[in-house]
Order: C-alpha cells, then structure tokens, then sequence
C-alpha cells in the first residue's frame, strides 16, 4: 500500500479552502492544487440524443471565469506582434510556426519568434444554401468584403487563426493579411480519400466512416497512395503563414478494432491478416484477448499510420507543423496511442467533448505519454435561447449566449493553466444552417457560431470570449507565477 503524506505549507496559498487531486502518472504521484472557490458560479447545462431527438435532464456544473480567479488583475496589457504572439516573450526565429518548451511550458513559436496561443475558430465560411448566400451579400454585398469585416472582428475579438474547413483563399487575398496576417490550417484526408479511392467509406454524423469501423492502414498500396497524395502539399510549403495541416478527423482507433479486424469475412483483407499474425507472434488465443492487447494493437495501428503520413508530409512540406487526425473518442485514454503518435507528430490535435471541464488527467498524461503539446480543435456548447432545436452535434446546451461564455471562459482557463496545451480551435464561426442537407448529420439544427445565419453576432457569448482571449498572455504569466 503506498503512503503519502501532504506538507501544506509548501503549496502557494490563494484564498479560500483548496482541495487536492492526486494523479498517478508513469511511477510517480502529482499533487495539483486547486482553490476550490474560485468555481464558484454554476451553469446549468445538458446534451441532447441526436438520433432519438431527445433532451437529457439539466445539471448545475461549478464553473471559473476570469472574475472568480483569485488574485488575478489584468493591469498589464502585453503587447502583440503581427501573428499575435506575445513580444515580451522571444525566441529562435525560423520563418515558419513551430512548437518549443520553455521553462516547462509548450509554445508555438511565430515565424517572427514570439511565443504565441493559437487561438481559432472553425469553419470561418459562409454557408452554402441559396438563402445564406442571400443573407451574406445583404449584409456584405460580396465575399471579398464579408472576408474583410470577419477577419477585422475576429481580430478584434482576440482570435489570431482560421481553423479547420475555413474559406482560406478568401483571406488570403485580402490586402489585410500582409499587415497582420491569420495564420491558417489545411485538413486533408490520407486515409478517408484512400477510403472514397476505394469506395468503401461512407458518411458518419461528424466525420468518414470505414467499413467494421476498421481503417485501411494495414494496405500496402496505402503507402503509395500518401506519398502521391502529399505532393500537393508543396504548393504551400513556403508559406510562412501556414500553421499547419491535419492528415485527417476523428478516425476509429476504437477499443474493439483488434476484435473487429479479426472477425472481418473477407479473410484476405490485409487487415484482418495484420491483426492474425500480430496475436499469433504475440502467442495469444482469441478468446485470452484483454483490454491490455486491444490498447498494445492500437498502437500498432497509430504506429503504421502516422509513420506513413508523416513521411510522406514531411517529404513534401518539411516547414510546417503536423497536427495529426484530430483523436477524439476512445484513444483519448490510451497511451499507447499518443505514444506512438508522438514519434511523428508535431502537435496532438484533440477534438474534446463531453467534458465541463478538462480533466487534469487528461491534459497531463497526453504530454506525459506523446512528448509533445496539444492543441484542442474542436469544442463548443449551444444555447436554448437562440430557438434552433440543438440536436444535432457533440457539444453541451446551456441556457442562454452568457451561459457559452462562461464555458468558453472556464474550459480555456483549465487549458491555459495545464501548460501543455498551445491552442483552443471553436467549433465554430455560424451557426447550422437547418436548409442545407448536404452537410453531414452533426451539422443541421444547432446554435454553434458566434454569428447567427444572417451574420447578427452573439455579442453576450463574444464578449466572454474576448475576455479570455485578449487576456491570454497576462493569465499565462498568473498561472505560472502561482505554480512556483
């Protein structure tokens, strides 16, 4: 039996009673302090059954914002470069964004130098059916204009960066963007285009699905496939504002991949020999499978997979960051997963959902088992004010717009203070758009954006935002002086 024992007086005192949450992480035991009053606003929240269209029971939830922080004052105003990333804080330019940890803190480093938080929303793009169209150009009169006026409220609004399925070429052009530029993501598909290549997948609510829910990674012509499919990657190798690419979204690395690998009909699938020989060089029957082999093949998997499409990144683009696949389900508990990712990417991209709060676990045991930051690119809540139905889609539903603020404000806090994460993407700029069925099930019916379908900003959900993102580097500094 292991015992400990606690010297309180070795822990900064804020106010208020303070609890303590013990983490056992690799062999040893971490002891974080938290003041427990500073959760001192509640906010009442739910999630809705998509497919049933049902509503769950309503919750109260403890929740910080930055007016319950204890002891913070924002009575510095840090000064920001072009890309928006703090100039108090400077080091080794390359020209491109990379990652770096510095006295114990993960960073992206600017092409400029300057230690920065990426900080974006999703799907910065006006939407697609006719009626949206008409209600984008009555307000903006082009896209060209509706580019320069989003760009200047995000900015205005602390964001520095277009996240995942943005309309890029429309901000590019913008004469704007050479003075203060957005740096931006690209998404692709390495597996799930290999997949269409082969007619095999289909659409799920939020992302591809895969036929047994197994992806091909165990294809030999996969290889191939990666290296023809990143040479288009070369066009944007020298763009300095380019933050990075994601090789794909929310693929399956599921706790039963190995089970349904096996149990494929088509006993000449690669991947179902792949997973025979494994267990058999392993000396393991089918029916003696644990948890314990379902996580070791997950690994195999995230091994083979990223090893291939980082190559093959890499070989074309050896500037930019890799974000890898957006993991986001099962494999956010495995660390054999995340190891084998942190050989090959540069930054774990994490779509995280269901949580009030990040859970101190998690966001140290994913830069305890990759070795690398990470970077959440996907979260959100819906408000039941806004009169959308909120089925559709991941995120919480709360009550009112001030209500997303506050969880806007309470989850980047917890990210800010865990010093591993360097970016929070906001799933996302508009919302839903109930009359454009082309979009995939997670996106019909729900209060998402920060702007309405006819561009009307939800100003008591911005303001929060704002809030948080324009104090970012002051609560950095405030985090990490209360930690010494």
């Amino acid at each position: 039996m292991m015992k400990c024992s606690l010297s309180t007086n070795k822990i900064k005192k804020q106010t208020g009673i303070v609890f303590f949450v013990l983490l056992l992480t690799g062999s040893s035991l971490k002891i974080i302090a938290q003041p427990v009053n500073e959760y001192s606003l509640k906010v009442e929240s739910m999630v809705a059954n998509s497919e049933k269209k049902t509503y769950g029971q309503w919750k109260w939830y403890n929740t910080r914002t930055i007016q319950t922080l204890n002891g913070f004052k924002n009575t510095a105003v840090i000064k920001t470069d072009k890309y928006g990333g703090g100039t108090d804080r400077k080091f080794k330019a390359t020209g491109f964004f990379y990652s770096a940890k510095i006295n114990n803190r993960w960073w992206i480093i600017d092409p400029d130098g300057y230690c920065m938080i990426n900080i974006a929303l999703n799907n910065v793009a006006t939407a697609a059916s006719d009626s949206s169209l008409q209600l984008m150009q009555q307000k903006y009169g082009d896209k060209k204009n509706w580019a320069a006026n989003t760009k200047s409220l995000m900015s205005e609004l602390g964001f520095n960066a277009l996240g995942a399925w943005s309309d890029n070429p429309s901000f590019l052009q913008l004469k704007e963007q050479e003075a203060k530029p957005f740096s931006y993501t690209i998404i692709k598909g390495f597996m799930s285009d290999y997949g269409r290549k082969k007619g095999e997948t289909y659409q799920l609510p939020g992302h591809t699905g895969y036929p047994d829910n197994t992806i091909f990674v165990f294809d030999t012509a996969f290889v191939s496939f990666c290296d023809e499919y990143a040479k288009q990657l070369a066009a944007t190798k020298d763009d300095k504002n380019l933050f990075g690419y994601f090789s794909d979204n929310e693929m399956p690395f599921q706790r039963l991949s190995l089970d349904r690998y096996l149990a494929k009909k088509d006993t000449a699938d690669e991947g179902c020999i792949a997973a025979k020989n494994w267990l058999q060089n392993k000396n393991i029957q089918v029916k003696e499978i644990t948890d314990k082999e379902r996580n070791e093949f997950l690994g195999l998997m995230a091994e083979r997979y990223y090893s291939i499409v980082s190559k093959a990144i890499k070989k074309y683009d050896p500037n930019h960051l890799y974000l890898g696949s957006r993991f986001h389900s099962y494999e956010k508990k495995v660390a054999e997963v995340f190891n084998a990712a942190g050989k090959y990417v540069d930054v774990i991209a994490v779509n995280y959902y269901r949580e009030w709060t990040p859970l101190q676990e998690d966001v140290i045991n994913w830069e305890a088992w990759s070795g690398k930051p990470f970077i959440i690119t996907e979260w959100y809540t819906k408000g039941e004010d806004s009169g959308m139905p909120n089925y559709s889609g991941a995120g919480w539903i709360v009550r009112t717009q001030k209500d997303r603020g506050l969880f806007y404000q309470n989850f980047t806090l917890a990210l800010l203070e865990s010093k591993n994460c360097v970016g929070f993407h906001w799933f996302k700029y508009q919302d839903n758009d109930p009359s454009n069925l082309k979009t995939d099930p997670s996106n019909r019916d729900a209060n998402k954006g920060i702007v309405k379908l006819d561009y009307t900003l939800y100003s008591d959900l911005t303001d929060k935002m704002k809030a948080l993102n324009t104090n970012v580097y002051s609560l950095i500094d405030f985090f990490d002086a209360r930690k010494k």
